[in-house]
C-alpha cells in the first residue's frame, strides 16, 4: 500500500532505514486499514492520542503516520540510548530519550518535541489495557497535559487488530496469515474552553475524560460494538497500573510516575 501523503521534508538515515526494513515486514504481516488518516496534520505540532492493545502498537502507530506524511515521535527509555549503536539511532531518528522515574521530565520533553512543530504519539493509558475484552482502561492525564501547555491539537485515534498479530503481554507473535489492523482516525478533541481557563486538576480530568471519550467511540465504531459504561481500572482489581498482569507478584502499584499520569507512552 502506498504513502497517501508525502513527507514534507527529507527524511534522514534512520528513518530511511527503519521503513526499509519495517515497513516490508508490516506488509507482509498486516492489512492496513486506515480509516480517516487525512485528519492528521500536515504540518504542526500535534499530539496522537490513542489506545493500547499490543507490544507492536508503536509500529503500526507509526507505519499510519508515516503513511499520511509525518514522523512520529516516542519517549523512549533512556537506559535504550546508552547503547552506542542503538542511541545513534534513535536519537537520529528524532526519538526522546527519558528518564522514567521522572515523570516531569518526560512531560518537559514531550512538550518541547510538540512546540518544536512534531508529531508526539501518545499511549492515554500508559500501559497496554488489562481489560479482559480488551476496551480502553481508564486514562491517564499525559496528553491532556502536553495540549494545555501547548495549544497543540490532540488527535484520537482507536485502533483495533494489532493484539491479533502479538497479543497483549505477548512476547510470542502470531504469523499465520496476515492481520488486519483498523485505525480509525478521529477530528481533534475540542479543549479550546479548557484553555481558556486556569490550569486545575479538574480542568485537566475534564481534558483527559474528553480524549478518552473520542478514543473509545472510536473503536466502537471499528468493533461494532458498545464499551462498557466503566472504563477497567487495575488498581481496583489489586493489579499493577502498568506492566505485565500476568507476571508473578504483580500486585498494585504505590505511587510512581505512573501515579501521577504524567507519562506520555505505554
Amino acid at each position: 500500500m502506498g504513502k497517501y501523503r508525502k513527507l514534507q521534508h527529507e527524511r534522514g538515515w534512520a528513518w530511511s532505514l527503519a521503513v526499509s526494513i519495517l515497513k516490508p515486514i508490516l506488509l507482509v504481516t498486516t492489512k492496513q486499514d486506515w480509516i480517516g488518516g487525512e485528519k492528521i496534520p500536515a504540518t504542526g505540532g500535534a499530539i496522537i492520542a490513542l489506545n493500547h492493545v499490543s507490544h507492536v502498537d508503536p509500529v503500526t502507530a507509526a507505519h499510519l503516520v508515516w503513511d499520511y506524511g509525518r514522523e512520529s515521535r516516542y519517549l523512549a527509555k533512556s537506559s535504550l540510548f546508552k547503547n552506542p549503536q542503538l542511541g545513534k539511532f534513535m536519537r537520529a531518528a528524532g526519538q526522546i530519550p527519558v528518564d522514567r522515574a521522572a515523570g516531569a521530565d518526560a512531560f518537559k520533553h514531550a512538550v518541547e518535541a510538540v512546540n518544536a512543530g512534531e508529531i508526539v504519539v501518545v499511549y492515554i493509558e500508559g500501559s497496554i489495557t488489562k481489560d479482559p475484552d480488551g476496551w480502553p482502561m481508564v486514562g491517564k492525564s499525559g496528553a491532556a497535559r502536553i495540549a494545555l501547555a501547548t495549544g497543540a491539537p490532540v488527535i484520537p485515534i482507536g485502533q483495533w487488530g494489532a493484539q491479533k498479530l502479538l497479543p497483549a503481554y505477548s512476547k510470542k507473535p502470531n504469523l499465520k496469515g496476515r492481520k488486519t489492523v483498523t485505525m480509525r482516525v478521529g477530528d481533534p478533541v475540542p479543549l479550546e474552553d479548557l484553555r481558556a481557563e486556569e490550569l486545575t486538576n479538574a480542568t485537566v480530568k475534564e481534558a483527559t475524560d474528553r480524549i478518552m471519550a473520542a478514543i473509545v467511540g472510536l473503536v466502537e465504531e471499528i468493533r461494532g460494538e458498545q464499551a462498557p459504561a466503566e472504563r477497567f481500572d487495575p488498581r481496583k482489581h489489586g493489579l499493577n497500573a502498568t506492566g505485565n498482569p500476568h507476571a508473578r507478584g504483580a500486585g498494585p502499584d504505590v505511587g510512581g510516575p505512573d501515579a501521577g499520569g504524567s507519562k506520555a507512552e505505554g
